[in-house]
């Protein structure tokens, strides 16, 4: 006997209910939230589409910020077949015969968009099949990609598209998608004022996620409960951040905080530690990263820098997570406080330019030993003066290449111990000029 009979029974309206994200899908452009700086009155698509002239296009940007659906109500305004395939499950066979579709539709007349989500995972020869059908207008590619196309797109491909950016929904996107959908459902979410803030921030920018999330919450409700931020929580338990340590999230991220500590704002700097921290980033890499930048942006400004940084890496390495985060953000705060050098960073640059260009130059004999009698006869070590033994330990010889002359590489500016180092060295510059006059 079959076990079908014994299967719950599941009502046909209920089996055929469609998700709430693919119920709210747009109809028009004009209907996309989020992206009116492409699909607005002035957007640039609704521009080509006025225009009549549409060109091949590459959306980048977020996941859940409307690439697909924007590309299909795009071919449809502009009255395009449409054929959409993705990179993940398609191979060279299947090109072949989209291709194949798209150019006997030209023939009577019809121009094919070709909207292919996840391009940047077709690899290079794969990326090579579209540049003649691009170029004879058999199709209109409209690639989608969470990438940076610049890493992920061959150039001959990129150099016949317009890359459009995808931005993230802020709140007042998000905000406008769950009141579609409270319309949709005739109903309001059961969420106190702060859990639908809660909800919003949950959704991190994707507007499919704020509508899934907005569903489960529907689900979940017993009659009259309302949701508050901690019942919301428990309910949908927690979104990962959208964060791909090996991508564009963890590289924009690290950015953030390497550009908030140059910035000397703490609050930001811990923000960005922080969301690193909750999107599952290796603590002992962000270590690594507060002591580039103890030496890049504070160097001498301020020598402590760089020993609490490697201070705060032992002691994570030694406790462990969590304890030990806040080792790192103790130094993340030290480091976006302390004052701002990049004095040596610079200098140093400028000797390794300096070094490639006369590489070749021997050193002045009188600083070079001389453990042989023939280099003691050739004159190395000669006149070298031993600058413990001088006034002040300092004998104001050149040391640089005699065909080269003094060089100046590092200039501490008045901050931090920095003023300190500058006042000694325009000590000894004045020494110097006065020894060497003799």
């Amino acid at each position: 006997m079959s076990n079908d009979l014994f299967a719950p029974r599941i009502p046909q309206e209920v089996a055929n209910r469609r998700p709430l994200a693919d119920r709210l899908r747009p109809q028009t452009l004009s209907e996309v939230t989020g992206q009116e700086h492409l699909t607005g009155d002035d957007g640039v698509l609704k521009r080509m589409i006025e225009s009549g002239s549409l060109g091949s296009m590459i959306f980048w940007g977020p996941p859940g910020t409307g690439k697909t659906t924007v590309a299909r109500l795009l071919s449809g305004e502009a009255g395009l077949a449409f054929e959409q395939i993705s990179a993940i499950f398609s191979g060279v066979a299947d090109l072949k015969k989209v291709f194949e579709s798209a150019r006997l539709r030209r023939m009577d007349g019809r121009q094919t968009l070709l909207f292919v989500d996840e391009i940047h995972r077709f690899n290079r020869a794969q990326q090579d099949s579209f540049l003649p059908v691009m170029e004879d207008g058999t199709v209109i590619l409209v690639g989608a990609t969470t990438e940076n196309p610049s890493f992920e797109l061959n150039a001959a491909l990129l150099s016949r598209a317009r890359v459009l950016t995808f931005k993230s929904h802020d709140d007042t996107s998000l905000e406008e998608l769950l009141k579609r959908a409270e319309a949709t459902e005739q109903k309001p979410l059961p969420l106190t004022p702060e859990a639908r803030i809660s909800l919003l921030r949950m959704a991190d920018g994707d507007g499919r996620a704020v509508l899934t999330l907005a569903e489960e919450v529907w689900r979940a409700a017993r009659q009259g409960e309302i949701f508050d931020t901690e019942g919301l929580t428990r309910i949908v338990q927690r979104r990962a951040p959208v964060y791909d340590k090996a991508q564009d999230g963890h590289y924009n991220l690290i950015s953030a905080l390497h550009k908030s500590v140059r910035g000397s704002d703490p609050d930001a700097a811990l923000y960005y530690l922080a969301r690193m921290f909750d999107a599952g980033e290796d603590p002992l890499y962000l270590g690594r990263r507060l002591v580039r930048m103890a030496v890049e942006d504070i160097g001498l400004a301020d020598p402590q820098a760089l020993v609490i940084c490697n201070a705060a890496k032992d002691a994570y390495d030694y406790l462990g997570s969590p304890e030990g985060e806040l080792a790192l953000a103790q130094a993340c705060v030290y480091l976006a406080t302390a004052p701002k050098s990049n004095a040596v960073y610079t200098a140093f640059k400028a000797a390794t330019q300096a070094a490639k260009q006369n590489g070749s130059l021997l050193p002045p004999k009188h600083i070079l030993n001389a453990p042989t009698k023939l280099m003691k006869d050739e004159g190395y070590n000669e006149g070298y003066r031993y600058d413990h033994d001088e006034p002040d330990a300092f004998s104001g010889q050149d040391y640089f290449p005699e065909k080269m002359g003094r060089q100046t590489f590092y200039d501490p500016p008045e901050r931090g111990f920095e003023r300190d180092i500058r006042k000694r060295l325009d000590w000894w510059a004045k020494l110097r000029k006065e020894r060497n006059q003799r």
